[in-house]
Parts: C-alpha cells; structure tokens; sequence
C-alpha cells in the first residue's frame, strides 16, 4: 500500500460584483472587442471593500469542506497560496483558520503568483504523506483588483478577483489505478523578474506597488514552459497525453491555453476554460476552474486530472491527480 493525498472536496467563491469588458471601457481605452480577440475574456469579479482575500478564501474552504463531508475541526494543515495577503504578517491561512474554526493545527502562505495552487498542492501533499498532517485544506485565493493599475488597459482587463480550495486527506491507496496526487513537479526561474511583477513591496518601496507585465515576452515563455513541464510530468507517471480525461489549466489567456493544447495534442473538449466569465485569478485560478468542472459534472471520480500553471518569478509547475 502507498500513502497518497486524496482529493476529498472541492469549493470556490466569488466576489459579488461581475464587471463586463463594456463596462471596463468606460474607464480605460478599450472596448469588447478588442478583450476577448486577444485574450477571450468577456467578464471578471471585483472585490467589495468588504470581500478580502481572507474572507473569499474562508468561503472557498467552507465549500470544501462541507463537499468533502467533515468537519472543520478535523483539518490540521491550511496552505493558502497568495500575492494578495490581507496583511503583511500574519499569514493570512491564519486568519482562514480561525475563521473555519480549526485552530492549533499548521496554517502558513505560499507565495508564487499563479503558480501558488501547484506550490500549495506539493507542499501540503509532501506534508500529508511524511505524516506530519492528516488532512489539509489547500486555498488559492486573490484580490488581484487592489494591485491593478486602472489606466494601464494592458494589465488591468486580464485579471479577476477569486478563490479555490480543495481537501487533502492522507489515504492507503492499493491497485493499478491509486487516487490522489501522482506527481508534482514545479519550477522557477527569477531571471525573468522584470517580464512580470509588482512594483513595489515593504523591503523596497514601502508602498504596495502595481502590477507590470510585458505580456508577448510573458505568452512566449508560457507555452514553451507549460508545454515541457506537462511532458515531464507524463513521462514520470509512465504515461501519454491520450491517458489523460482532463486538462485544468491556469486560466490567464485562451490564447495561451489553445496554443498549449495544441502542442499536447490535446483536443479543446478535454480542456476546462473558466478565463472567459473569470479572466486571470492568479493563484485562485487552477482551483476556481477545476471546482466548477467537479460541480457541474464534468470531472468523476476515478479520472485523471492535469492541473498546471506559470506566474511571476517566473514560477510553473504541473500536477497530475486522479480524483
């Protein structure tokens, strides 16, 4: 018998507010037309000043949690991945954590842009089967609309605000065809700093800075990136792209994620595509897409998952689970 990390219960949550690509156009020179043919984003969620990301991320959780038929209390691992913190320090998984009611247990922050969910999902799985936790709630959560810069009509059209969680429990698994995390395998090259980042930070400026991004540099990098990390992943599982059921990808840009699955083989009906109604929820991406995709009936038990992702740093990975 193995020990793997189980994928118990998924959960996602979204901002009240729904703001479309015409109303965007009414503060920054733009238009619908010219969002969705270079990034097929129609709609996003913005935060309230009363929606943080603590507070979107606890109710991510509690939809996980109560998908996953257990009790808050019996969770003792919170990894929350993050570039929006609602505080410098504390973490905010610590605030998440008290708010579900699962005190005294591990609670701390990932931090790697998009590509934070997959960091999560290695630390917390690397952690559930050394057995330093039994169960552990893995958050992606951001409120990427409070580090936009509003006249910069390249950047602030193509990000969202959101959360998603899953439930990790440490399971044997026996047989051909085990359940959980697979194989993890995750990347980071910061002499890419300048093509995507904040400028700003407490060491630096003081200030929390905006976000900057050289977007064609960022695409190119992307596909070539996801494209090899994807391989890797399926040649250390023994496997081809044809095995898999589902790809959920980080959902920045359609045209990142058809050029991806192009150089997969992998037909579009295999891919979940949320970026359209969400756009870029960094962090809160791969969990809000792969939550809508188990709610709606898309992705059984029992299917092989892909999830992948590249961000800031840069960072990227991928992941394959099967549910």
């Amino acid at each position: 018998m193995t020990l793997r990390s189980v994928v118990i219960g998924t959960g996602s949550a979204l901002p009240r507010q729904v703001v479309t690509n015409a109303e965007l156009a009414e503060r920054v020179d733009t238009s619908d037309e010219w969002i969705v043919e270079r990034t097929g984003i129609s709609t996003r969620y913005i935060a309230a000043p009363d929606e943080t990301t603590s507070s979107l991320a606890t109710d991510a959780g509690r939809k996980a949690i109560e998908a996953a038929g257990i009790e808050a209390s019996s969770i003792d691992l919170i990894v929350l991945a993050t570039a929006t913190p609602d505080q410098t320090f504390p973490a905010t998984a610590t605030i998440v954590q008290s708010n579900l009611g699962c005190r005294g247990g591990i609670a701390f922050d990932v931090a790697a842009v998009c590509s934070g969910f997959l960091y999560a999902v290695g630390v917390a799985d690397s952690m559930l089967r050394t057995g330093m936790a039994k169960r552990a709630l893995v958050i992606g959560a951001e409120t990427f609309s409070r580090i936009l810069d509003w006249e910069d009509r390249a950047t602030c059209v193509l990000f969202g605000d959101g959360a998603g969680a899953i439930v990790l429990e440490a399971q044997e698994q026996t047989g051909e065809n085990p359940r959980g995390v697979l194989v993890t395998r995750l990347h980071a090259d910061g002499a890419h700093n300048q093509l995507l980042y904040v400028d700003g930070g407490p060491s630096t400026t003081g200030t929390v800075g905006k976000l900057r991004m050289k977007g064609r540099e960022v695409f190119r990098h992307a596909v070539v990136n996801l494209a090899e990390v994807l391989r890797e992943v399926l040649d250390d599982a023994g496997l081809a792209t044809t095995d898999l059921d589902w790809l959920v990808p980080h959902q920045a840009n359609a045209r990142i994620l058809d050029a991806t699955a192009r150089k997969l083989s992998m037909p579009s009906e295999k891919v979940v595509m949320t970026v359209g109604q969400h756009a870029n929820t960094s962090a809160a991406s791969v969990p809000l897409a792969l939550d809508q995709a188990v709610r709606d009936g898309r992705i059984q038990p029992g299917q092989l998952v892909m999830l992948e992702a590249m961000g800031g740093g840069f960072t990227w990975g991928a992941c394959l689970v099967r549910m």
